[in-house]
């Protein structure tokens, strides 16, 4: 037996999946998840074993794309009249734009071995698999990146 065309079962079972849709979200995204249904079906129309209960399978990917849909909403932001008021910024996350600047300007090595070693941590080892040299080439970047910081930053500081 083998299974009937893609356009056949969507005729057929079509209302079914649509009145499952509306059921779960409602009118207004019912149509979407109607259609990822039967794309999703479509997809997997092709392995689906021929002596299935084809509506039952539509209905269980229905349900699917709807919890999808569901899902989607609730990670939605909530528009609102007005924004609530921001509490002042964490001191430990103010942005020195000095700093930044200055680390920004850094040979790409200098960069990459600065900020995986101070801001991510990793060992000189790793930094330098990651950036393509030797630990001791990495750990001189790191120390060469660290200098060129100081040294930007005080010329900042007696500018």
């Amino acid at each position: 037996m083998s299974l009937p065309p893609f356009e056949t079962v969507v005729a057929a079972h079509g209302p079914t999946v649509l009145r499952v849709c509306r059921a779960v979200l409602g009118p207004a995204d019912a149509d979407d998840a109607w259609s990822a249904t039967f794309l999703s079906a479509l997809r997997a129309y092709p392995q689906l074993d021929p002596g299935a209960n084809v509506e039952a399978w539509l209905v269980r990917i229905a349900h699917n794309r709807a919890i999808d849909v569901v899902r989607a909403q609730q990670r939605r932001a909530v528009p609102v009249a007005e924004p609530p008021e921001r509490a002042a910024p964490d001191a430990a996350y103010d942005r020195d734009d000095d700093l930044w600047d200055a680390l920004a300007a850094l040979p790409d090595k200098q960069r990459h071995a600065v900020a995986y070693h101070h801001v991510a941590g990793l060992p000189y080892a790793e930094i330098a698999e990651i950036i393509g040299s030797t630990p001791a080439a990495a750990r001189k970047a790191g120390s060469d990146g660290i200098a060129a910081l100081r040294r930007a930053l005080s010329q900042k500081v007696t500018s």
